[in-house]
């Protein structure tokens, strides 16, 4: 893990530093063992200007001096856009297979480790890295500084192929690319919009598993049990029954299949003689 080193910023403090890596080396010779000290130390301007030395002695503070002294007689400039680099990049150097992506304003380094050192150390806010392979930090390191140091801008490959910027990438790209080079940052494009929930929005298994809020019931007025002071009301009559008659006319008495009308009787007469009735009994023997 890279650290800093605020004791040799003295020399120049317009340049940071990381120490990547801090190793005891043993030696063994014919009286024993000699122990030696070796330091990776990246350096840069956080400006686009990096650096990376190796340094070796037999005390920890004279490896780091001189570990720092071999990376800025080698820094090299890398090509930005804004707080990213221009294109994605990815490179096997050795053991180390890196991959380099740039990223959008506010994505922050992600990163770790000793490629994450030499990207702070060189003014890289915005990128998207994977470091794959061996995970030695000096192989790392110069595999990461190598690949800085293959990209190339729009306007470099425009000049090389005698072209303009906007037959290379395209007129609103090339727009883009001369304002972050005058403001230092990647404006953000058009909003589009997404068909993406909202933040806070309730997936599918919450929504399932909370249960729907219920409508409130409707209250019906209860039916009333018939009782002897209030008969429950008699249904209309139907479509084929006379009408009720008006009050100024007698009512008819009415007419039904199963009882006929019976037949008027005559008043009774004295003259009839009454009939006995027949008896069905005999006398006894």
């Amino acid at each position: 893990m890279a650290i800093r080193n605020p004791q040799y910023q003295s020399d120049r403090s317009d340049l940071l530093d990381r120490i990547v890596s801090l190793n005891r080396v043993a030696k063994v010779v014919k009286g024993g063992r000699k122990f030696s000290f070796s330091a990776m130390v990246v350096v840069g301007d956080g400006n686009g200007r990096v650096g990376a030395g190796l340094g070796k002695a037999k005390e920890v503070p004279e490896a780091i001096r001189k570990g720092m002294d071999i990376a800025k007689r080698n820094m090299i400039s890398i090509p930005m856009v804004g707080t990213t680099i221009p294109h994605e990049v990815r490179l096997k150097w050795g053991a180390a297979r890196i991959m380099l992506k740039p990223a959008a304003p506010g994505t922050g380094v992600i990163s770790g480790g000793a490629m994450r050192a030499v990207l702070e150390v060189a003014g890289v806010k915005d990128i998207l890295t994977k470091s794959t392979g061996t995970n030695n930090p000096i192989n790392t390191v110069r595999a990461t500084l190598v690949a800085l140091e293959s990209m190339r801008t729009a306007q470099q490959i425009a000049d090389l192929r005698g072209k303009s910027v906007e037959e290379i990438v395209g007129r609103r790209l090339a727009q883009a690319y001369r304002r972050a080079e005058e403001t230092g940052h990647v404006e953000g494009g058009p909003k589009v919009e997404s068909g993406a929930a909202a933040v806070g929005t309730a997936t599918p298994v919450e929504a399932r598993s909370v249960a729907p809020a219920r409508a409130p019931r409707r209250t019906e007025p209860k039916a009333v049990a018939p009782t002897p002071e209030a008969p429950m009301a008699v249904e209309p009559a139907a479509a084929d029954e006379p009408p009720p008659p008006a009050p100024n006319e007698p009512a008819e008495p009415a007419q039904t299949p199963e009882a006929p009308a019976a037949a008027p009787t005559a008043p009774p007469t004295g003259t009839e003689e009454a009939v006995e009735p027949r008896k069905d009994t005999e006398p006894e023997a």
